[in-house]
């Protein structure tokens, strides 16, 4: 749906309804057709290459607009260019509708490759761009499966590539309408049941292009991305005359093209805040190794470090060509003023930070933030380890556990009701014997959010046992009116 996105983004606060049925129009030749459709005018039966007279006689008060490739285009590339500064270092346009993303050696920053995909489409759900996305051992692959199977998101184990693809249509493959037709009337639909036709007779009837698409997409032909490069990016570059492959000579060039980049950090005034290794090997394959910080940095020594700790994820092959180091993402970097002998140097943690989110992920490094809620569950969230303070404080009129479960656990008590705390309660199949309590602290549902919460209630406990644990309790209604909740008792969290 990307021009009708990219329509509906540019007009923002005035664009009318997106459950108006809205097509673009263009021309092929000297008709009027129907370039790109809709969400609502897509459901109606409308579709990219149809007349736009029989769009108009299917779909009375259809809103038309006229199609602009160009910026359709250029929009497109302004998107990938984000995508390549949130996501990975190599990312090109897939035109017309379309990205392509090298996953190699990012995706641990996102959790892992479902993690990378899911949050992919969130963000762009979230700016009201309808996508797609598939991940596949092949840019063909990935192309097929994002169109044809992922509803949003169709992710293949690796070696899988040929029984993915087997059901899918033979449009999948990027070929030409004419030869798609007329593989349809040789009785072909499917691509699996290309995949294992003797390939001479198919390349004297269609020429290379089919039997080249069909190895592009089940990976036996590579097709290398050529990565965006905005213009004004921070970037150093080395070729070499004899192709590298010991990890000890690519530390040592490492080493060669950090300080070159922190000295152009430097004579700009910022750091960097993503920086990107990528290195060309002598069969024309990409390895990409990203780096993120938590705050911006310009140190060779700390720098260095952090990509070296890296090595061992480059797969050299027969040999690196050339070596890119990329400052993605920068952020001004003033000088600062030394610490006085009279005053303590503040300790720095951002490299220990950014250590720890290069191996395990930006979503393993995290600080905790008070969120102004009475319910637990919501009353905190997850922030960067180095993000100002926000300014909300903790509440100290009730203490809370240092430990709260992911989600409160039922167990079973025995309890005088409205307001005693219970006499034991067993909870996971082990009986603990309450020595001492302390309660009820009532809390209220927040009825501005669901309807549900208008009349709900909770009385929390914290109790101890006797071996001296203390567990935090609490039972869902007043004990009283079965409106306010289902009387059960849950084990929340717990103290020290």
């Amino acid at each position: 749906m990307w021009p009708v996105d990219r329509l509906q983004r540019q007009a923002g606060d005035c664009a009318p309804s997106v459950d108006a049925p809205l097509i673009l129009a263009g021309r092929d030749g000297r008709r009027r057709v129907v370039i790109a459709a809709g969400p609502t005018a897509h459901a109606l039966g409308l579709r990219a290459g149809m007349s736009i007279s029989k769009a108009q006689a299917l779909v009375p008060g259809l809103r038309i607009e006229p199609a602009d490739p160009q910026a359709d285009l250029e929009s497109l590339e302004r998107l990938a260019l984000w995508v390549m500064q949130r996501f990975s270092p190599i990312v090109a346009v897939d035109p017309p509708d379309g990205i392509v993303i090298e996953t190699t050696g990012t995706d641990h920053l996102h959790g892992g490759e479902p993690a990378m995909l899911e949050a992919l489409i969130g963000r762009l759900s979230l700016s009201g761009i309808t996508a797609r996305a598939a991940m596949a051992d092949s840019w063909g692959a990935a192309h097929a499966l994002a169109r044809f199977a992922a509803d949003p998101v169709r992710r293949t184990e690796p070696g899988a590539t040929e029984m993915a693809l087997a059901p899918l249509p033979i449009e999948a493959l990027r070929l030409p309408p004419a030869t798609t037709e007329a593989l349809r009337l040789l009785g072909f639909t499917r691509i699996g049941e290309l995949a294992h036709q003797p390939r001479a007779p198919l390349t004297r009837r269609f020429g290379p292009e089919l039997c080249r698409r069909l190895d592009q997409a089940l990976g036996i032909l590579a097709k290398p991305i050529a990565p965006l490069r905005p213009e004004g990016l921070i970037e150093i570059r080395r070729n070499f005359a004899d192709s590298i492959a010991a990890r000890e000579t690519i530390a040592r060039y490492i080493g060669k093209l950090v300080p070159r980049l922190c000295l152009e950090l430097e004579a700009k005034g910022v750091g960097a805040r993503r920086l990107d290794l990528i290195c060309i090997r002598s069969d024309n394959q990409i390895e990409a190794v990203r780096v993120g910080l938590a705050a911006p940095q310009r140190d060779p020594k700390h720098l260095t470090r952090l990509f070296c700790d890296r090595i061992e994820t480059i797969a050299p092959g027969y040999g690196i060509e050339t070596m890119t180091l990329t400052a993605t993402l920068t952020e001004p970097l003033a000088q600062k003023q030394a610490d006085s002998l009279l005053e303590p140097a503040q300790p720095d943690l951002s490299g220990l930070i950014d250590r720890l989110v290069n191996r395990v992920g930006q979503g393993g490094v995290y600080r905790i933030a008070p969120v102004a809620s009475d319910v637990p569950e919501r009353s905190t969230r997850r922030i960067p380890a180095l993000a100002e303070p926000t300014g909300a404080g903790w509440p100290g009129h009730w203490p809370r556990p240092a430990r709260l479960l992911p989600r409160p656990e039922p167990i079973e008590t025995m309890a005088l009701l409205p307001d005693h705390p219970p006499n034991w309660i067993k909870w996971r199949g082990i009986r603990h014997r309450v020595l001492r309590a302390d309660g009820p602290e009532r809390i209220f549902g927040e009825w501005w959010k669901r309807d549900a919460e208008l009349s709900a209630v909770r009385d929390y406990f914290r109790i101890e046992n006797e071996a001296g644990e203390r567990f935090w309790i609490f039972r869902a209604g007043d004990g009283e009116d079965a409106t306010t909740g289902s009387h059960r008792w849950f084990l929340h969290g717990f103290f020290g």
